[in-house]
């Protein structure tokens, strides 16, 4: 399955912005690209070998931003019990799929939840 271009594009600038956050690293458990902050995810990013439909998982605690994010086309809580915990998956591929700014607030909302404060307060001074 070819990934197509807008989306590897949005993937691409979404993973850049979420290892440029304090403290990121990434990480590819159970073969999937993940951003971590603290040994904790922040950011799902899937796969982008084409082997499954691109997309990112973040955790919004926000319920007016969650809620945006469900109303994304194919978007729904995430699987494995996470979305009881606010997680949400954002396929990327989708027609009328979020544009990366967002997609990078939201990443940005996801860090915040689980980073450290001492790092969260690295990030506000940028």
């Amino acid at each position: 399955m070819a990934v197509p271009k807008i989306a590897l594009k949005k993937w691409e600038k979404v993973r850049e912005f979420a290892l440029a956050l304090p403290g990121a690293a990434e990480e590819f458990p159970w073969g999937e690209t993940v951003a971590k902050v603290n040994k904790k995810v922040f950011v799902f990013l899937g796969v982008s070998d084409g082997s499954y439909p691109m997309g990112v998982t973040v955790k919004l605690k926000d319920e007016s931003v969650h809620a945006h994010a469900l109303t994304c086309p194919g978007a729904e809580p995430a699987g494995y019990g996470l979305g009881k915990a606010g997680w949400v998956s954002i396929p990327l591929a989708e027609q009328g799929a979020p544009a990366a700014e967002l997609l990078c607030d939201w990443v940005e909302e996801s860090y915040r939840t689980i980073a450290p404060k001492r790092l969260i307060a690295e990030l506000d001074e940028r």
